[in-house]
C-alpha cells in the first residue's frame, strides 16, 4: 500500500513525514512518501494534503500544481481512495473560504471557512496551543480516542460544516471551533496530529489502516 503526502509548496512537511511514516510501521501499512509527482499521487492507495498558511495562497498553490490538483481530485472523487486534510488541507474541503477574501475550495464537504470569534475576547486568535477533542460523532478514526484527549492547533480560521453529521468532533474555544470533519472516504483535521502526540499518532494509524 501506497500513502502519498502532497507536497504542493505550502507547509514543511518534515514533520508529518516523520510521524505518517512511523505509523505506517508500526500498524504495517506500507510506504509513506512525500510527492510533487502527479503519477505517485495518481497511483497512491490514500492521499494526505498537509497546508500552512492563508486559504487563498494554498487554495491558489494547489490549483497552480495542475498535475497534482486533477490527480488528486480524481483519486479522490472518482476513484473513492481515503483522503485526510490536515490544517488548511481540511479547510480547502470546504466549499469556500472567507479569509481576507472569498475563495472557492474543493467543495467535498459542504461549508464555510471562517474567521474564529471567541465568546470570551480575553481568548486570543489565533488559537495556539492544545485543546481537548469533543467526539461529536463515532467514527474510525476515533479508535482508542476518547472526549478530552488533547490535539495540539495552530489557526486563526475554522471549518463551519453546513451539515452537523459532517462536524465530527469540535473543541471549546469559548464557542465550538470545528476540529474533525468527514463524509464517506474523505476526512478532514484542522489540528496537527503529526504534533498531538500519542493521540495523534493514533489517529494517523486509524488513518492509514481505515477501510471506508
Amino acid at each position: 500500500m501506497l500513502t502519498a503526502i502532497i507536497d504542493y509548496e505550502s507547509g514543511n512537511l518534515h514533520s508529518a513525514e516523520k510521524a505518517f511514516q512511523r505509523m505506517a510501521r508500526e500498524v504495517d501499512a506500507g510506504e509513506v512518501v512525500v510527492t510533487s509527482d502527479a503519477d505517485v499521487v495518481a497511483r497512491a492507495d490514500r492521499l494526505v494534503l498537509p497546508g500552512d498558511g492563508a486559504f487563498p495562497a494554498c487554495a491558489a498553490e494547489l490549483r497552480g500544481h495542475k498535475g497534482i490538483y486533477d490527480a488528486m481530485v480524481e483519486a479522490v472523487e472518482t476513484k473513492g481512495r481515503p483522503f485526510l486534510g490536515i490544517c488548511v488541507g481540511m479547510q480547502l474541503m470546504a466549499s469556500r473560504g472567507l479569509e481576507y477574501q472569498e475563495t472557492t475550495g474543493l467543495d467535498w464537504v459542504s461549508g464555510d471557512v471562517v474567521k474564529i470569534t471567541p465568546e470570551d475576547t480575553n481568548l486570543k486568535v489565533p488559537h495556539m496551543g492544545w485543546n481537548d477533542l469533543v467526539i461529536d460523532h463515532p467514527h474510525a478514526i476515533f479508535d482508542g480516542i476518547k472526549s478530552g484527549d488533547h490535539v495540539y492547533f495552530v489557526h486563526s480560521y475554522h471549518f463551519k460544516a453546513q451539515n452537523d453529521a459532517e462536524r465530527l468532533a469540535h473543541v471549546d474555544y469559548a464557542g465550538d471551533v470545528t476540529a474533525v470533519i468527514g463524509r464517506d472516504t474523505m476526512l478532514g483535521m484542522q489540528f496537527h496530529p503529526e504534533k498531538s502526540q500519542d493521540v495523534g499518532l493514533r489517529m494517523i494509524g486509524n488513518f492509514l489502516t481505515w477501510t471506508p
